[in-house]
């Protein structure tokens, strides 16, 4: 029994949900996702969203801070169109229930973050992205033409490939029919048929030791994508936060959020030297590949595990009304930020690269969708600037939707898509299999493919995931699928992308750093 569904969503974040809610009137919606439908890299963002609302401020300036962060790689198009269309977002996103914080006037109160030239971060205390994921998920769940399953798990894309098709990466017109899902309820693998298809799969961060992204984040969708040879790229320039908070053994790692340093907070060392200075005139406001690598430095120089955030610039009163969620975690480990001073060390974050898409986030493969992080759209280019990425998914998911209802009337359901086979297989009762080689991928990425990498360091990775890849795929292709094993099979596949495309750079840019490329040279387009 297949089911069949006109727009089939993979993920609950701000991308997959804005976007159901514009196609729910055009035809039949299954959402999927996971784990909890909360359970996103969107809930987990603090820091808030990027929009122009100043009368000092512009698009224009904002279209600058954003091209001057992402280091000659954006298409500046897109970053003319994103920025363009932000205010439609936003008030969509408004009207949809999002509370962004007021003054006591009832205009927006504006935050700014590192590489921003003016206030125009909308926020909800520390808490934004929790507050838009409460309100879209409210709607949609209200929502009469909307299905949502929860702890459904997309193992594969379907296209022509299922069908006996050889499928290489030249083989022109791909399609998606839709996606193998594992059903938590039976542990059975169904077929959902789909006229369209869109990935909203968040983040990989979890192909680090430390991130800041949920346990959820482990690149499902771009794994997907690039194993049904689609166009993936860009995935040198993974953004390592600087400020996640030092506390080992906790996952994800607790995101003390950019806002904080706008708002006064300074950085030093255990020593108390305070560095930023030495580093960039924008001090603690510069961009975060420039913080990272600065703390990451000061580390080296001294062999500390990490650095201090000073908060006490902060007034007690600003500390308790922006960044409760903030203070409360950090008291609740033994640390008052408005007298002590808060260890901090970069966390991988976000991903700058992905599943290639054009305007109207189209990826490579005919009926299929890619918003988010998971995609690579050209907004950000060689780094992200703060607080776009939540603006980025709301306006390729608009554009996405405009595109799918154009389209989703003169497709056609491919039924000769044969059920999932599993016979021969048995269950892995070796966990530790799976465990010890997530660990080893984990440690490879986080040892030799982080803030700074080598050509020896990338060379060495590269030879060592090629041996965990082979026994994973070994063991993947003899047992029952288990959401576990499947997740390791997708962070192997993007470790091996983010090592593959950081041999083949050969200039340092944004976020991506080799000591063996010495000399910068300027970045284009392409």
């Amino acid at each position: 029994m297949k089911k069949h569904v006109d727009f089939l969503i993979i993920g609950t974040g701000i991308a997959g949900l804005s976007y159901a809610l514009k196609v729910a009137s055009k035809g039949s919606v299954c959402i999927i996702t996971k784990s909890k439908a909360d359970e996103t890299s969107t809930a987990f963002a603090q820091g808030g969203i990027a929009t122009v609302m100043d009368a000092l401020d512009s698009h224009e300036k904002h279209i600058h801070d954003t091209l001057v962060a992402g280091d000659g790689l954006c298409d500046e198009n897109v970053v003319r169109f994103t920025i363009e269309e932000s205010n439609d977002r936003i008030n969509e996103l408004i009207a949809w229930g999002t509370e962004f914080d007021r003054k006591q006037s009832g205009e927006f109160e504006l935050g700014r973050e590192g590489g921003h030239s003016a206030h125009r971060i909308l926020h909800h205390k520390d808490q934004t992205g929790a507050e838009i994921e409460r309100a879209l998920l409210k709607a949609v769940r209200e929502h009469p033409d909307i299905e949502l399953l929860e702890g459904y798990f997309a193992i594969d894309l379907i296209t022509q490939h299922h069908l006996g098709v050889e499928v290489t990466r030249r083989t022109p017109d791909i399609e998606c029919f839709g996606a193998y899902v594992l059903n938590p309820n039976t542990n059975k693998i169904e077929t959902i048929l789909a006229k369209t298809t869109m990935l909203a799969t968040g983040g990989n961060g979890n192909v680090y030791t430390n991130t800041t992204n949920p346990v959820v984040a482990t690149g499902d969708g771009v794994a997907m994508v690039y194993r049904a040879k689609g166009k993936v790229s860009n995935m040198e320039f993974i953004q390592f936060h600087p400020t996640g908070l030092y506390n080992p053994g906790e996952k994800p790692c607790f995101l003390i959020s950019e806002a904080v340093r706008g708002a006064g907070a300074k950085l030093c060392t255990i020593g108390g030297d305070y560095f930023m200075n030495r580093y960039d005139p924008r001090l603690e406001l510069a961009p975060r590949d420039v913080v990272a690598r600065a703390i990451d430095n000061e580390m080296k120089i001294t062999g500390d595990d990490h650095v201090f955030l000073d908060c006490r610039p902060i007034s007690k009163e600003e500390i308790f009304h922006h960044f409760p969620t903030i203070y409360a975690k950090c008291l609740s480990i033994g640390i008052d930020i408005t007298k002590d001073l808060l260890p901090v060390v970069p966390v991988a974050h976000y991903s700058c690269g992905g599943i290639v898409v054009d305007s109207n986030a189209c990826t490579s493969i005919k009926h299929l969708y890619a918003s988010g992080e998971c995609s690579c759209t050209g907004l950000h280019g060689a780094n992200r600037l703060a607080s776009n990425s939540l603006l980025e998914a709301l306006v390729f998911s608009h554009r996405a939707s405009q595109h799918a209802i154009s389209q989703v009337s003169h497709i056609d359901f491919c039924e000769e898509v044969p059920d999932w086979n599993d016979e021969g297989m048995v269950f892995n009762e070796e966990m530790i299999l799976i465990t010890q080689s997530l660990k080893e991928v984990q440690t490879i990425m986080s040892s030799y493919v982080g803030i700074v990498r080598s050509n020896l360091r990338l060379k060495r990775a590269f030879d060592r995931m090629d041996i965990i890849y082979k026994e994973t795929e070994d063991l993947y292709n003899k047992s029952v699928h288990s959401v576990k094993l499947a997740e390791l099979r997708n962070l192997i596949n993007v470790g091996y992308l983010i090592i593959k495309m950081s041999m083949e750079r050969k200039e340092n840019c944004g976020l991506y750093y080799n000591i063996d490329n010495i000399k910068k040279t300027a970045c284009h387009n392409g």
